[in-house]
C-alpha cells in the first residue's frame, strides 16, 4: 500500500504548525500541506498521487463538501472508492488545543490512522430473508403510514378503533397483546380476546354491554367488563370471559407501548415513541436485509460450557440487543444479522471465541501505539523544532456515535468565540464504549500511556445505557495501583450543549495523572501468549496478560495478585477432592490436570477464569478467585507453568500395579456402591475396587468360569 498524507490550514482557520506536522509524520510515501488543500491545493495532490503511484490518501478534512472533492479526486485517478481516509484537524484538535498540541496531535493521529489502515479488514456480508407482514400495536397512525409498503395488521390492544379513517388497507385483529417471541423474519405475537373468531360484528354485545367495556371496532370485550345477561346476547355464542388465545406471526413488529425487550433494542422489534426514523426503519427491512459481516467466530474456544455444564456467560451476559442465545445451557448461538456492531460481546469474552472484525483489537493496538510512538527530547514531546507538544499523553478510547458528536460541536462552539480548551487526549475510534475491555486499557498503558479514558455516550447511549463503564473503570483502577502505576482510567460522557463539565473532568484527570515509568514508543504487541495455543491472536485473556507483563517490566508491584482483572482466575480445593477427571475434562483451555502420581494442578497462565470446572466439579470442591497472581505465571517459577493445587494418592492395581484411579475416588465408589457387589468375587483376597478396568474384566472372567 502506497500512502500519502496531506495536511491542510482550511484558509488559514488552523494555527497548527504545517511544517511541524509534517515532520511528525511517518510511514508514508509522501507528505504535503497546503493552507487550502481541497481547492487550490487539489492539482498538486493528484500530481503527487500519479508521481508516488499512491493508492491511499490519508488527508486531514473535517467539512464534508472537502472530503467529497478529495474523494472525487481519488475517483479520477482510479483509486478504489475507500482509498480516502480522514483526520479531524479541526473541531477535536487545533480549535480545542494549543497550536503546538495541536501540532503534535494531527501527526499522531496521521500516523495512527496510516497504522490502522494497513490491519483493515476486506468486507464481508451477512443476509437474512423476510417477508413484509408488519404488525402494529395499538397505533393506528403508524398503521395507516405502513399501510402503502407492508402488508400490516393493527392489533387493537384493547382500544377502540371505530370512526379512524386510513386503515382501509389495514388488518385489524382483536385482542391484547400477552406475548411476543421470535425474532426478525418470525416474530409470533399471542393475543389474548375474550370474542372467538366466531363473532359476525352484529354489535348486539355492543349495544347491551355496559358502557366502556365493549369495543365496538374490533369487537372485543375487556377482561374486567362486569358479568350479567348481557352477556347471552351474541348469537353465535362468541363471547367467552375466560379469553382465547390465539398466535400472530409476522415478519416485523412495531409495538410503543411494550417495555423494552433489550437494553439497545433488536432488529425488527420496535418500542417507544415513534418517529419518521421508526417508518424508515421498518421499510428498510421489508424483505429482508443485508448488512457489513461484524464478528469473526471461532466457536472451537469457546468456554460457553460442556457436557451440560453452563461456563461462562459472558457473551449472552452483555449483548443488549438479543444477538446472542443459549439454545442449550452449554452451547452459544449468535444471530450476525441482530448484531448491530457494539462490541459487548466481544471485549467481555475472554477466549477470543468472538471478536470485532472492524476495527479489530489488531487494528486498535497499532493505533494505539502509532499514537503513543513520537519523538522526545528533554523538554516534552516535539518535532524537532523546539516547540512543545502533549506532555501528558492520554489515550481516549472515543464512542463513534453521540460522544464523538458532541465533541465535534465543541470544536464548534470555540471555533465561535466560546474559547473553549481542553486536554489534548489521543482519540482511538471505537464503535461504542462496550468494544472497551480491560485488555484495550491494559494495552495503552504498555504501549506508554499515562491514562487512558473511555469517552462514551452516558445517558445518551444507544447500547448499554447510562455510564457503562463504570464498573470497568473501578476494577482497572483497582488492577493500576495493584501494579504500583496508581489510579490511571477514567470515565467520561460529554453532553454536546454542556461542555464544561466535561472539559473540568478531563483536565481534572490529566492534571492528576503522573509520568508513567511505562517508555512510550517502545512495546509492539503480538496478541499472544504462547505460539501453540489454539486461541485466535489478541483474545482478551492472552493480550492483557502480554500487556501486563510488559508494564511489570518497569513497576514495582504492590500486590502479588493484580485485583481488577476478571479474565483471570485462581482455583482453590479443598479436601473434599476426589480427583475425579470432571474438571479437567470440562477446562475449555486445558488449565487443569491430573497427574500419574495422584496430583490435581492448575495453569493460572491459562485459567480464563470461565466457572467450568467449579460448576461441574462434583464434590463442590473446587473455588473460583478472580485476579491475576504474578507469583503464579512461569516467569517467577523458573518457566514451570504448572502449580498443584491438591496432592491426592492414586490407587494402584493389586494385579499389574498400574495407577488408574484416585484412592479419594475409589473410597467414594465403594461408599456409594460398594454394598451391591459384595461377594461378587470370593476367591479374590481384595475388593473388586481395587483392580484396573482391565484386571477386574480378567477377574470377573476367571471367576465365572470356575
Amino acid at each position: 500500500m502506497n500512502v500519502g498524507a496531506f495536511v491542510c490550514s482550511c484558509g488559514g482557520s488552523c494555527e497548527l504548525d504545517l511544517e511541524g506536522v509534517r515532520e511528525g509524520v511517518r510511514d508514508v510515501e509522501v507528505v504535503a500541506s497546503s493552507r487550502l488543500l481541497c481547492q487550490d491545493g487539489l492539482d498538486a495532490v493528484g500530481a503527487l498521487v500519479d508521481e508516488y503511484d499512491l493508492d491511499q490518501l490519508v488527508v486531514t478534512a473535517a467539512d464534508e463538501g472537502c472530503k467529497r472533492r478529495v474523494r472525487a479526486l481519488a475517483e479520477e485517478k482510479g483509486l478504489h472508492p475507500e482509498a480516502t481516509a480522514f483526520v479531524d484537524h479541526r473541531e477535536r484538535t487545533d480549535w480545542v488545543h494549543s497550536p503546538a498540541e495541536a501540532t503534535d496531535k494531527t501527526a499522531r493521529l496521521i500516523n495512527a490512522t496510516t497504522a490502522g489502515l494497513q490491519e483493515e479488514a476486506s468486507s464481508r456480508y451477512v443476509s437474512q430473508t423476510a417477508g413484509d407482514r408488519v404488525a402494529v400495536v395499538g397505533d393506528a397512525e403508524t398503521a395507516a403510514a405502513l399501510a402503502d409498503t407492508a402488508d400490516v395488521t393493527l392489533v387493537a390492544d384493547g382500544r377502540e378503533f371505530a370512526g379512524v379513517s386510513g386503515l382501509e388497507d389495514v388488518d385489524l385483529e382483536r385482542g391484547r397483546v400477552v406475548g411476543v417471541g421470535g425474532e426478525f423474519g418470525a416474530f409470533t405475537l399471542t393475543l389474548e380476546a375474550h370474542v372467538t373468531e366466531d363473532c359476525i360484528s352484529c354489535m348486539e354485545c355492543v349495544e347491551q354491554g355496559p358502557d366502556g367495556a365493549v369495543t365496538a371496532r374490533p369487537v372485543d370485550i375487556a377482561p374486567d367488563a362486569p358479568g350479567g345477561e348481557w352477556l347471552d346476547c351474541c348469537p353465535t355464542d362468541a363471547i367467552d370471559t375466560d379469553g382465547v388465545r390465539r398466535e400472530l406471526e409476522v415478519d416485523q413488529v412495531v409495538y410503543p407501548g411494550a417495555s423494552k425487550a433489550t437494553r439497545g433494542g433488536r432488529i425488527g422489534f420496535y418500542t417507544g415513541p415513534v418517529d419518521a426514523g421508526t417508518i424508515a426503519s421498518v421499510e428498510h427491512h421489508l424483505g429482508g436485509v443485508e448488512k457489513p459481516k461484524f464478528l469473526d467466530l471461532d466457536m472451537d474456544v469457546c468456554a460457553a460450557g460442556e457436557s451440560s455444564q453452563e461456563g461462562c456467560t459472558a457473551c449472552t451476559d452483555a449483548c443488549p440487543h438479543d444477538a446472542v442465545d443459549r439454545p442449550a445451557v452449554d452451547e452459544v448461538e449468535f444471530d450476525e444479522v441482530a448484531c448491530m456492531n457494539c462490541g459487548a460481546c466481544t471485549s467481555s469474552c475472554p477466549t477470543g471465541a468472538v471478536q470485532l472484525r472492524e476495527p479489530s483489537n489488531r487494528r486498535i493496538a497499532r493505533e494505539v501505539e502509532a499514537l503513543l510512538d513520537a519523538e522526545e527530547s528533554g523538554s516534552g514531546w516535539l518535532f524537532d523544532r523546539g516547540q512543545q507538544g502533549i506532555e501528558t499523553p492520554v489515550v481516549a478510547f472515543v464512542c463513534s456515535e453521540h460522544a464523538a458528536d458532541a465533541l465535534r460541536e465543541y470544536g464548534r462552539q470555540s471555533a465561535v468565540g466560546d474559547e473553549l480548551s481542553y486536554a489534548p487526549v489521543l482519540p482511538v475510534r471505537v464503535n461504542c464504549t462496550d468494544t472497551v475491555g480491560e485488555a484495550h486499557v491494559m494495552h495503552a498503558l504498555a504501549a506508554g500511556a499515562d491514562g487512558v479514558a473511555v469517552v462514551g455516550c452516558g445517558s445518551s447511549c444507544l447500547h448499554s445505557g447510562p455510564d457503562p463503564k463504570a464498573a470497568l473503570v473501578e476494577r482497572l483502577n483497582r488492577a493500576t495501583t495493584d501494579l504500583g502505576l496508581g489510579e490511571r482510567v477514567t470515565f467520561l460522557a460529554p453532553e454536546a450543549g454542556e461542555p464544561h463539565e466535561f472539559v473540568e473532568e478531563l483536565d481534572t484527570f490529566v492534571d492528576d495523572l503522573e509520568a508513567t515509568s511505562v517508555p512510550p514508543g517502545e512495546h509492539e504487541s503480538t496478541g499472544v501468549v504462547r505460539d501453540e495455543k489454539p486461541n485466535p491472536e489478541y483474545n482478551n485473556h492472552d493480550w492483557a496478560l502480554e500487556s501486563v507483563r510488559a508494564v511489570l517490566d518497569h513497576v514495582a508491584p504492590e500486590r502479588d495478585v493484580i485485583r481488577g482483572l476478571e479474565n483471570f482466575g485462581r482455583m482453590e480445593v479443598s479436601e473434599a477432592c476426589n480427583l475425579t477427571p470432571t474438571c479437567s475434562t470440562l477446562c475449555p483451555t486445558d488449565a487443569i490436570r491430573r497427574t500419574d502420581d495422584g496430583n490435581l494442578q492448575f495453569d493460572h497462565e491459562d485459567c480464563v477464569n470461565c466457572g467450568l470446572c467449579e460448576e461441574g466439579c462434583p464434590e463442590t470442591a473446587i473455588t473460583m478467585h478472580d485476579g491475576l497472581d504474578l507469583t503464579l505465571l512461569p516467569e517467577n517459577r523458573d518457566g514451570e507453568r504448572w502449580s498443584t493445587v491438591y496432592e491426592g494418592e492414586m490407587l494402584e492395581c493389586v494385579r499389574c500395579g498400574k495407577p488408574f484411579t484416585s484412592q479419594g475416588s475409589a473410597n467414594k465408589v465403594m461408599e456409594d456402591v460398594g454394598h451391591l457387589v459384595d461377594g461378587i468375587a470370593p476367591d479374590s483376597d481384595h475388593s473388586i475396587f481395587e483392580y484396573c478396568a482391565e484386571c477386574r474384566a480378567t477377574l470377573m472372567f476367571e471367576q465365572g468360569g470356575q
